[in-house]
Parts: C-alpha cells; structure tokens; sequence
C-alpha cells in the first residue's frame, strides 16, 4: 500500500502572516493544532519542521486560512472595483490615451550580474546600518563582505529567496554581533568617535544597549521594517519583539528626552549612518574573495582527508597483527627458600671448584663422564 504525499506547507513568513491575517494568535493557533505555543513559534521561524500527524493539522489549518485570505481579498477586490465604476459613471468620458510603446522583453542576467547588481543597490546601506550595530567602520565594512561572499557561495539559494536583501542583512548582522567579535586583536584598539557631539552621544547609547535590543530597535527604528518581519528576522516572537523594541526606546529616550519621538528617533538614525562615509568594496573584489575562501576550504579538507587516510595506513601498517596477553604479576609461592646474598665460601664449595678447574675444559671427557 502506497503512502499518500504529505500536505506542501507554505514558508514559514508566509505562516506566519496567514495566522496574523485571521488575528489568531500562537497559543490559540496551538490550541487548534493540538501543540504547544513554542512549538508553533519554532515553525514560523523556521528551526523546526512539522511531521507526521501534526504536520497534516497544521498544513490543513494553513489551507483553510489562505482559503479565507484569499476569499476575503476577492471581496475587498470586488469592492474596490464597484467603487471605481460608481466613481467611472459620475465622470466625464475620458479622452482616450495614445497606445503605449511595445516594451521590449527583459535581458537575462548572469549569475555574477545579479549578483552585482544586488550588491551595488544594497551594500552601502548595509555598511551603514552595520556600523549602528558595532561602532566601528571597519568591521561594518567587513560584515557585510563576509556576508555577501557568502551569498555568492549560496547563490542559487539566495537568488531565489523572496527577500535577498533581507538574507544578507541578516548575515551580516549575525557576524558583526558574533561574541568572539571581542577577543580579535583590532576590538582592543578603539575606532575614533563621530566628530559631532550629538552623533556621539547617540552612538555611545545604542552600544550599551543589549545586542538583541539594539538589533531589534535598528531593524523597526532604522531601517524600517514592520513588527512581523522584525521578529522573523531576530528569530523571536512578536510581543517579545515588542518588549524588546519598548525597552531599547526607553533606554534611549531616558539619555536622549529629544528622541522619544519614533519618527525623531528614525530621522536622527538615518543620518548618524550616513554622516559617516563608509565606503564598501567593489563587486568583483567581494566575489573574488568568496572565491578564494571557496578553495582555501576545499583544499584544507583535501589536505585534512590525505592526511587522515596517510595516519590510518600508517597505523595498520605498524599495528600488531596479533594479540599479545599481557604479562600477569607474580604471586608468592610456598615452600621455596628465599634466594640469599652471595658470602663466602664453605670448605666443600672451595674443594668442588678447585677440582673443576684442575680438570680438562674440553674433549670427550667433558661428553662422557667416567667412573673413579
């Protein structure tokens, strides 16, 4: 008997936002698939996968919201659209517009164009944003090209993505906050501070908040992301994405009261970014070092398997082909005198080897002993 195919799921923010479009929350979501509110916050993020019987619930519930999604923007459409023809008829006839020109069908990239292209469009900002994030320019810059190099490693996964930028940003945010960051030799060195006093003052409140807040807060209040996709991003669920957002704001507005605006607040970390002229590093520099990391990979590993293959023929080479019991320890045995010191000797030891040395070392007289 055949197995039927298991259910497709949708990715896991478009989970995500089918449960928040039908107002659900995660424990009510939970409840309805027979779960726990974790377990459901581990599959929107993406760590784990649904199986077996609970994946089935799951994928059916999600087809039976995007089912009521679905239905639900036809009939906002259908609304939208009478209303336009209510509007229509109380115009006057519209002059009619000349035909638009044929558009001429798109040019297909090449690998590394896209890839050029993303990150010419991208990698200044990120650079910036980075810097948010860590206070130091250089290891901004570096973040974000390790970040890309390792989108083009992964370029046919990242080409594919939904949202590149977002995949790149959030490698780069990882590497820059990675906590071994602090035990290089160029972290004990302090970069030179902003020159203006307010940008300072700014900069220095973001780096002692805590790293999950000040992601949090860069990612909401600088670069403009909505709660959902925030949380995605930082791998948390929403309210503590809330908590953390509400946090990192009143440590801020406690040093800074002029910031307590949101929209002050995203102005003024706009342009603490782009008051510093950080410059990021060509294209084909970025990818030729992917590509030179790419083989010094590969060649270690090539050098570590010839190494562990030439140590195991070594080692069955030069191994015992036999087992060899070990030698048991000696035990005391009864009835045996000890073995005493040499001492002199008695007058019939002296007697017996003077005889043996008057006798013949050698001949058939040694072989065969004679009668006296």
């Amino acid at each position: 008997m055949t197995r039927s195919p298991a259910t497709p799921l949708p990715p896991p923010k478009a989970r995500r936002r089918l449960r928040e479009s039908a107002a659900l929350t995660q424990p009510q979501l939970a409840t309805r698939v027979g779960v726990t509110p974790a377990t459901v916050r581990a599959w929107e993020s993406g760590r784990t996968t649904p199986r077996g019987r609970k994946r089935e619930a799951y994928a059916k519930l999600l087809k039976t919201l995007a089912e009521e999604e679905a239905a639900r923007l036809a009939k906002q459409e259908q609304e939208r659209e009478r209303e336009r023809e209510r509007e229509q008829d109380a115009l006057p006839d519209p002059v009619p517009e000349p035909k638009p020109e044929p558009k001429s069908e798109p040019v297909a990239l090449t690998p590394a164009q896209a890839f050029d292209a993303l990150y010419a469009f991208s990698a200044p900002a990120l650079v910036r944003q980075t810097f948010l994030l860590t206070g130091r320019r250089e290891q901004a810059r570096e973040s974000v090209e390790r970040a890309f190099q390792t989108a083009w490693e992964r370029w046919p996964e990242v080409a594919r993505d939904r949202d590149p930028v977002g995949w790149v940003r959030a490698t780069a945010y990882e590497y820059a906050l990675s906590p071994w960051q602090r035990f290089r030799p160029r972290h004990r060195h302090p970069e030179p501070p902003p020159a203006d006093p307010g940008d300072r003052t700014l900069l220095n409140t973001l780096l002692r908040l805590p790293p999950r807040h000040r992601r949090t807060l860069v990612l909401y209040d600088g670069v403009g992301l909505d709660l959902p996709e925030t949380a995605a991003e930082t791998e948390a669920s929403t309210p503590a994405t809330a908590n953390r957002l509400l946090h990192a704001r009143e440590a801020v507005a406690g040093r800074l009261p002029a910031l307590a605006d949101p929209r002050v607040l995203h102005r003024r970390l706009a342009e603490l970014a782009s008051n510093e002229r950080l410059r990021a590093a060509e294209p084909p520099a970025v990818r030729g070092g992917g590509e030179r990391r790419a083989r010094f990979r590969t060649r270690a590993a090539i050098a570590f398997t010839v190494a562990l293959v030439g140590t195991t023929a070594l080692t069955a080479r030069t191994a015992p082909t036999h087992y060899e019991p070990p030698v048991s320890p000696g035990q005391a045995v009864r009835g045996v005198p000890h073995k005493v010191a040499p001492g002199s000797l008695s007058d019939e030891e002296l007697e017996l080897r003077q005889k043996l040395r008057d006798q013949m070392q050698d001949g058939p007289e040694r072989l065969s002993p004679r009668l006296e």
